[in-house]
């Protein structure tokens, strides 16, 4: 009989002694939760194990535990690599060294059977990380993980993976890949997964309960999108756990800061409507976020304020810019549109009723090809849309 995906998983975490965990760019409250609560319940086992966090994370979450125990980057080991092309003067290399104490400096020799070798016959790099396997969460493919992909390519096909996610458009990119579409939130499946895990000695803790329940809040709206009789079950056997669950709410729900409450005020004085396509956007530019004193992380969550605030769209569109990209955060309004399909018009994805994108350039610049993209994907029939010249085409 074929393993399933998560016996697969549950084998290859428990062989693993060092294991570095990373979840998507610019994460939210499941990557996070779901990331944080599977480092701590593998240190609970006596594992290694490194947690890397890339792009934006809200201030907002810094209550998670483990929060201060995750790094923002990743180095490579302390070996450096001497790579010696060998194609010309055959491989039986004779290495050596030379001290020179008054200058502080070693010299490596290298010297070749035949031949001589030239100075970009050699190469000098880190060593990869050391790693014998990578977790990765709430990833629909290997692009969302960031610039860690193409810093450390050759970790990803040298260190055996898996790919934990809830997504429809996971594209099963890990040696192990642990996709289940009827989850509302990678946490809801971690529930499952440490529990196998801790077969021999319980790890679901009140740390680990909260960092697994705040993501199956954040990604339910708090159970508003679309919550199944599962997630609700799963969220009340963490709360069972002692997850703190009204801390959650305070923090993410409750707790507002001035610059984040500007910015809010400026994208509501934003907010437009096209009534025939029924959808409504707003944007917060980098002036907006200069102006209001507001950090990247502020505008996290400003998506789902703007979906309240109009009953007649299908869905809100929120724009901002920073970095030479527009980033673009999709809410469904009218449960019957899945915004997931809109993100995938840019090369995002996500969920039906959450999903994002980005694009390189500015709001200034792209927000008209934004809108028009979406529009004509509402209008499938191409029709003409406004300022928009039609070519006629002879034959």
């Amino acid at each position: 009989m074929e393993t399933t995906p998560k016996a697969q998983a549950v084998e290859l975490i428990k062989q693993a002694k060092t294991v570095l965990i990373l979840t998507h760019r610019d994460p939210d409250g499941d990557a996070l939760g779901s990331a944080l609560a599977l480092h701590l319940a593998l240190l609970k086992l006596g594992k290694t194990v490194d947690t890397v966090f890339q792009g934006t994370i809200g201030d907002v979450f810094s209550y998670l535990p483990g929060y201060d125990q995750a790094k923002t980057e990743l180095v490579g080991s302390n070996d450096l690599v001497l790579t010696v092309d060998t194609r010309q003067t055959g491989e039986e290399l004779q290495l050596g060294y030379k001290k020179l104490p008054d200058e502080h400096r070693i010299k490596i020799i290298v010297t070749p059977p035949r031949g001589s070798l030239k100075p970009e016959d050699v190469t000098i790099e880190s060593s990869l990380p050391k790693y014998d396997l990578i977790v990765m969460l709430d990833c629909s493919n290997l692009d969302r993980i960031g610039p860690l992909k193409d810093q450390f390519a050759d970790l990803f096909y040298e260190v055996p993976t898996i790919s934990i996610d809830h997504h429809a458009d996971n594209n099963h990119f890990a040696k192990v890949n642990w996709v289940d579409l009827t989850a509302t939130s990678t946490c809801e499946i971690l529930v499952s997964l440490v529990e196998s895990l801790g077969r021999d000695e319980p790890l679901l803790d009140a740390d680990i309960a909260t960092c697994l329940l705040t993501g199956l809040i954040t990604d339910t709206g708090s159970f508003q999108h679309r919550p199944t009789p599962k997630s609700l079950t799963v969220a009340a056997q963490l709360v069972a756990a002692g997850a703190r669950q009204q801390e959650i709410i305070e923090r993410i729900y409750r707790s507002i800061t001035l610059p984040r409450m500007r910015l809010w005020g400026r994208m509501l004085a934003k907010v437009q409507q096209d009534q025939k396509h029924k959808f409504i956007w707003s944007t917060i530019t980098e002036t907006d976020m200069a102006e209001t004193g507001g950090g990247a992380g502020e505008s996290s969550g400003l998506a789902n304020e703007l979906a309240k605030s109009v009953g007649d769209a299908d869905f809100a569109l929120l724009l901002t810019d920073r970095d030479g990209e527009v980033r673009g955060n999709l809410r469904s309004i009218n449960p019957t549109c899945n915004v997931s399909e809109i993100a995938g018009l840019f090369g995002g994805g996500g969920h039906a009723a959450a999903s994002g994108f980005r694009v390189k350039g500015t709001i200034q610049e792209k927000e008209e090809t934004i809108l028009n993209t979406i529009r004509h994907w509402r209008v499938p029939n191409g029709e003409k849309l406004p300022g928009e010249q039609r070519t006629s085409s002879t034959g």
